[in-house]
């Protein structure tokens, strides 16, 4: 896919709805009658739940075809079949808000490669509960809010936290090592738009410092989870996953190192799927179009 389609041209398309004859052709009839030409198909029939997903990016000839047009045109096709759909403009960057607490290495990441244009996403706000990073949001000219969290205050800040969403039109929010449990409720308003990383050894070390506790137990592999943010915590359904081999010889620092890089990978791919529309959850799992 292009990282910076041709505005106003593009568009993605994604849906999913109980299984019956007749999916595709709905789909693709629509986008002849709209000029449109796809680019790229993929769908997935789960046959478990008999649920079908697809995803459809597609370009116009019709200079007349709008977004809102489209999405006025499938309309129609979408009640006929019980369809729950998305469309959007494959240009328009996602407004993606950045939670950080102290550790920076996935946040650092996220922002270079939005800054070199290898993430389509737009960065309104980085938002944390400490100042270690405010002087990097500054060098990207990136506005921080500083948002401490206590016991006693942790309703006013989750409560601030939503008038920033909503403020900034954020699409999507990403918890790039943000430490802090955020509560039932908002983990139900955010349902779909919020995605956590953590080291993939839960619930095997849980506490402080987890890779001083896989070293001292002589793991083999470690890895990173990227999750959908849900009121369980660390449960949420996962989008991607990837581990890295160590040996005896690596001392903790060693994993320490190499598990922030597979962190911040993770997180990327992650980000990217979610801002590109291949990620659709299904139940407590994902279909996730590569």
């Amino acid at each position: 896919m292009s990282l910076r389609p041709n505005p106003g041209s593009e568009f993605v398309l994604t849906l999913s709805c109980p299984d019956r004859a007749g999916l595709v052709h709905a789909v693709t009839g629509f986008l002849v009658q709209h000029s449109g030409n796809i680019q790229e198909s993929q769908q997935f029939d789960d046959r478990q739940l008999n649920r079908f997903f697809m995803r459809v990016q597609f370009d116009v000839s019709d200079p007349a075809a709008t977004l809102d047009s489209l999405r006025s045109g499938f309309g129609p096709v979408a009640e006929a079949y019980g369809i729950t759909w998305q469309l959007h403009a494959t240009s328009t960057p996602t407004r993606t808000l950045l939670m950080v607490s102290k550790f920076g290495h996935c946040l650092n990441d996220l922002l270079f490669r939005q800054s070199t244009g290898t993430l389509n996403i737009e960065i309104p706000a980085i938002v944390s509960n400490h100042r270690t990073f405010e002087p990097l949001a500054e060098s990207y000219g990136i506005p921080f809010h500083h948002i401490p969290v206590t016991p006693e205050t942790k309703e006013l800040a989750e409560a601030r936290l939503l008038e920033l969403v909503g403020e900034l039109d954020v699409d999507l929010v990403v918890l790039a090592r943000y430490m802090q449990i955020l509560s039932n409720d908002l983990c139900k308003q955010l349902e779909g738009r919020a995605i956590n990383i953590h080291h993939s050894f839960l619930p095997s070390f849980k506490g402080a410092k987890p890779y001083n506790q896989a070293h001292a137990r002589g793991v083999k592999l470690i890895g990173a989870t990227a999750h959908y943010v849900t009121p369980d915590l660390d449960e949420g359904p996962i989008i991607e996953q990837d581990v890295t081999r160590v040996n005896h010889a690596q001392n903790s620092a060693s994993l320490v190192a190499l598990g922030r890089d597979v962190e911040a990978q993770v997180l990327a791919r992650a980000v990217e799927w979610h801002s590109e529309s291949r990620v659709m959850i299904n139940d407590n799992r994902t279909v996730v179009f590569r």
